[in-house]
């Protein structure tokens, strides 16, 4: 359980990132709800949050932008009087082959999918180590290990995610402050849902579970790392494919 703690999950509007939140939340925990461009699906995410008997609220900042993770950081320790939880889970796609890739296309992806980590695992260090302890848990991605082609800029945003958690984690441990990672395979969401049957069954050919994941497949992992059942793990990576990558 996590009732009384506080977390902040970005990018929790829709998906995966609402799945945790919305998970963290029926653990007792008041949820802090991030989003950058769809304010209506933020605010509809808070509500099925305080259904749940917990606080929350949503929080719009660009988590590549060190000035407004700040002030976001800032609002959720005023409503909450503590973070104890930080879910960097924000990231965008501009898939593309190598040779086709754009110059802003491959920044745009490492601005949000991997400097947004560093600038929130900046942002709230401080803060955490005030509290002398705190979890960070940064969802990265299997491709970030098997690389896959059409999305170099992804690929490597999330790989570096994996190097960023592993160093982070060694620099805060004496802290008592856990950094993990989280590797989500093919996960069942709007982009999943939109492919052809034929698509969907090369992906499935490649998964030993033969099966999609679901949101709240990667949210119970979140869940557990966040929770005193973890205690003793950090700088690690979860992988959460159905097996596709051992």
């Amino acid at each position: 359980m996590l009732k009384g703690k506080s977390a902040l999950v970005t990018g929790s509007s829709r998906g995966i990132g609402r799945a945790i939140a919305l998970e963290l939340a029926k653990q007792g925990a008041n949820v802090a709800v991030n989003f950058s461009g769809n304010e209506e699906k933020a605010q509809s995410v808070v509500e099925e949050i305080e259904e749940l008997g917990v606080k929350s609220f949503k929080v719009k900042a660009d988590v590549s932008n060190e000035a407004e993770v700040k002030q976001m950081i800032k609002q959720v320790v005023d409503q909450f009087n503590s973070l104890d939880i930080l879910v960097n889970n924000a990231g965008i796609t501009r898939d593309n082959l190598l040779m086709r890739m754009k110059e802003e296309e491959f920044d745009q992806v490492i601005n949000t999918n991997l400097k947004g980590v560093f600038v929130c695992t900046k942002v709230v260090t401080r803060q955490m180590m005030k509290q002398k302890a705190g979890r960070i848990i940064n969802v990265s991605s299997i491709v970030g290990v098997s690389g896959n082609p059409g999305q170099a800029n992804y690929v490597a945003a999330k790989a570096g995610v994996i190097g960023l958690t592993k160093t982070t984690a060694k620099e805060l441990a004496s802290r008592n402050i856990l950094v993990n990672a989280i590797a989500p395979g093919f996960i069942s969401t709007d982009m999943t849902n939109a492919l052809t049957e034929e698509q969907r069954k090369d992906m499935l050919d490649m998964i030993p579970l033969a099966k999609l994941g679901e949101p709240e497949d990667v949210a119970k992992v979140v869940r557990f790392l966040a929770s005193e059942d973890a205690n003793y793990i950090t700088g690690q990576t979860i992988h959460i494919d159905g097996g596709m990558v051992m």
